[in-house]
């Protein structure tokens, strides 16, 4: 089973403009990391990764050993294909959008039922819970730690 992280917009009622990103190794981002980055509007980080290829390159060719610029670009592509999926939850972190938690499903449609299935869930239950001053946990438990990734989750130190 894949696990999507779901992120919703900054607005009120964003259930239906969620986006679930998948978590896994994306292997386009792996092939082209810079036009993979810069197809899911990741420019700081196409950025980024455009400057340490080229850096990578120049110093390999200043010393002489070509293999290292084989070796470089092959870990900065397995680097960006690992972690496409933190990169893009930063990103959407960065503009606003809010961490609702993961959800685990075989293909992206399972993963978005899921999800609205338990929004409307907590939609029912949250005026009874909220006359008895307890508020309803969604996503992952009271402190799980995620475990998608090496970079982690936004607001979570």
């Amino acid at each position: 089973m894949a696990s999507y992280v779901v992120m919703e917009p900054p607005v009120r009622d964003g259930a239906e403009k969620a986006i679930l990103i998948r978590d896994g190794f994306h292997f386009l981002a792996f092939v082209f990391p810079v036009f993979w980055l810069l197809f899911h509007r990741l420019w700081l980080e196409a950025l980024g990764v455009l400057a340490a290829a080229l850096a990578l390159g120049a110093a390999s060719s200043y010393l002489g050993y070509d293999p290292l610029a084989i070796i470089a670009s092959l870990a900065l592509g397995i680097f960006i294909g690992l972690e496409g999926a933190a990169l893009k939850t930063h990103a959407l972190s960065r503009r606003g959008w809010r961490h609702w938690g993961v959800v685990e499903a075989e293909t992206r449609d399972d993963a978005e039922i899921r999800y609205l299935a338990s929004n409307e869930v907590v939609a029912q239950v949250e005026p009874v819970l909220a006359s008895a001053a307890v508020k309803p946990v969604r996503g992952s438990p009271a402190g799980a730690v995620p475990a998608l990734g090496m970079l982690g989750y936004p607001g979570r130190g």
